[in-house]
């Protein structure tokens, strides 16, 4: 068995060099520095003291970085798990009591069991139903709403936190009057300082240089004197091993809100660790993610975390800051923990309003417009797949838009499949002077008005059998006298019985009204389909052909040779012969 089995982490730790170290120690540095606020913030969504949310931020992101898959994402709190924990145990024990505590930690392990045995019955194989488009939605939606998110911050107004982006900017309007100018000074000066660095100053920490001059202005503007939030003090401790015990009489009420949690943190995480992965043409194993993720969750049950996943924030923040690998999120964490015990005086000091401008800059890099454009103006179902889970992240949930984009995905795959093409096909003289087999009706090629020749691009399957069926009709109607056929099963990869049945009744059908039919396929299993499902029986063996030079050579027997003879449309080679035989 391979190492990278057991532990991935050795396939980027043995590429590691001087630049991805410094590189990924400055990433790490900046997202401790983003994630002081955040961990605070979530974990009083969730009903947890805030010390709970920096655990989670350290401890999490270790585990992951080390046994997940991206090479950028980190792990730790995020608001719907953060939200969805709250949702499970309020019911069950006051929040931020010692019992309500102890349940979140024990939700945390059967969380990491579910995503773990996800894992290892290679269930990530369901994230292929999530396709670009819903990537590209998602995260363009989960960027709106954290950029929405930041603005009460940046303003320095108190709202309540959570709900769609048209509640969360309803809330903020109604404190329009409380807006506090400092702040929106502060978070504006650090938004366009993060926005300047990037443009024209690339090779600079400009995150850092954005953060440290807008706590300067801060302090120039005498901001907290003026009421403007700042960080404020954090507890100066490190997590503890404390596995919770003592409590399992609840798991049967825990157990459904574990594997909801569980299902919405793979969902987070997936889909964050693909999108990233497709922006910098990178691999990702998605069922090495949710093992990864279990981990995390199962060993931050034991060191005083609650439930975690990917963080859209903290890995738009790791990317834009340059990391490489996911020892950034290693340093983050260490950075982090460093912070808590040497310098919590200096980060309590830090205003809000910087950091809400420095993740406004982050949420808008999030998103690809290029990409949005393309879809758009490329293809008509990706864009109503894009719609509908834009429009579900934005106006709903952001974890229920991964479900509308799935299921908008899988019905465009059903309607797709079951509307395969039917081409009517002739040859057409390259530039070369070869003939080769084109769209008949696409290039304006002349038919023969005895044997047509048409492709079947798609699987026939009891989906796909009426749609093929009208269009034989139809084609039929059209042509009355094009009665014999070459089919030619080009893009079929299935086809079941009643598929086999509709070409049986259509070559009864042809053969009853004096033609022949013939079928040209390639694929040795759909011969082998073909046979099993008696297809070829009714056919018969000498109308089976691997070619359509063939096909049409034999079926060239077959024609009236009456009409052959004042025919001028020279449609194939073997007309030549053909008119040459009756003069």
């Amino acid at each position: 068995m391979r190492i990278e089995t057991i532990f991935p982490a050795y396939s980027w730790m043995t590429k590691m060099n001087g630049k991805t170290v410094s590189a990924d120690a400055y990433a790490g540095f900046t997202n401790a520095a983003i994630v002081l606020p955040q961990g605070v913030a979530f974990a009083t969504i969730a009903g947890l003291p805030p010390e709970y949310g920096l655990y989670t931020a350290m401890i999490t992101a270790v585990i992951a970085a080390l046994f997940g898959s991206s090479m950028i994402m980190i792990s730790g709190p995020t608001t719907a798990i953060s939200a969805v924990l709250f949702a499970t145990l309020n019911g069950i024990a006051e929040p931020g009591t010692a019992k309500y505590i102890e349940l979140a930690l024990i939700m945390t392990v059967l969380v990491g069991l579910f995503q773990i045995i996800a894992g290892l019955a290679r269930l990530g194989g369901l994230v292929s139903f999530v396709s670009h488009s819903v990537m590209t939605a998602f995260t363009a939606s989960a960027a709106l709403l954290i950029g929405v998110s930041q603005l009460a911050g940046a303003t320095g107004v108190e709202v309540e936190r959570g709900g769609n982006i048209i509640e969360r900017l309803t809330r903020l309007s109604e404190h329009f009057v409380d807006v506090n100018i400092y702040a929106v000074i502060i978070s504006v000066s650090t938004l366009l300082i993060a926005v300047f660095c990037q443009k024209l100053l690339p090779k600079l920490p400009g995150f850092m240089i954005a953060l440290v001059a807008g706590s300067g202005l801060a302090w120039y503007l005498d901001a907290a004197a003026n009421g403007v939030s700042m960080v404020g003090a954090l507890p100066s401790t490190l997590p503890q091993f404390t596995p919770p015990t003592g409590i399992f009489s609840e798991l049967s009420q825990l157990a459904p809100g574990a594997a909801a949690i569980a299902l919405v943190g793979l969902l987070e995480a997936i889909s964050i660790g693909r999108a990233f992965a497709v922006r910098r043409k990178e691999s990702f194993d998605s069922n090495q993610e949710m093992v990864g993720q279990g981990l995390s969750n199962m060993v931050g049950g034991m060191f005083q975390c609650y439930a975690g996943s990917g963080s859209f924030t903290r890995s738009g923040v790791n990317a834009a800051a340059g990391a490489m690998t996911p020892l950034s999120g290693l340093f983050a964490s260490a950075m982090l923990a460093l912070m808590l015990l040497f310098i919590g005086p200096l980060v309590a000091h830090i205003p809000t309003p910087a950091m809400a401008g420095l993740i406004l800059f982050v949420a808008w890099r999030l998103i690809d417009v290029n990409e949005v454009k393309h879809i758009i103006t490329s293809s008509r179902p990706e864009t109503v797949i894009l719609v509908l889970t834009l429009a579900a992240g934005l106006f709903i949930e952001l974890d229920f838009a991964i479900y509308i984009g799935v299921i908008a995905s899988f019905c465009v795959f059903i309607y797709e499949s079951a509307h395969p093409e039917l081409p009517v096909t002739a040859p057409m003289v390259s530039a070369s002077g070869e003939r080769k087999f084109r769209d008949a009706n696409l290039h304006g090629i002349s038919q023969c008005p005895q044997l047509v020749t048409f492709r079947l691009d798609g699987p026939l399957y009891f989906g796909s059998v009426e749609h093929v069926e009208r269009k034989l009709k139809k084609m039929r109607q059209e042509s009355p006298k094009q009665i014999h056929m070459i089919l030619y099963l080009k893009g079929v990869g299935k086809i079941d019985l009643a598929g086999a049945d509709l070409l049986i009744d259509t070559i009864r059908d042809v053969k009853s009204k004096g033609g022949s039919f013939r079928i040209v396929a390639v694929f040795p299993p759909l011969i082998n389909k073909l046979r099993v499902l008696h297809v070829i029986d009714e056919l018969g063996e000498d109308k089976l052909f691997s070619s359509k030079g063939e096909a049409v050579t034999d079926a060239a027997k077959d024609l009236n040779r009456s009409i052959c003879k004042v025919c001028l449309r020279d449609v194939f080679r073997e007309c030549d012969s053909i008119r040459d035989e009756v003069t």
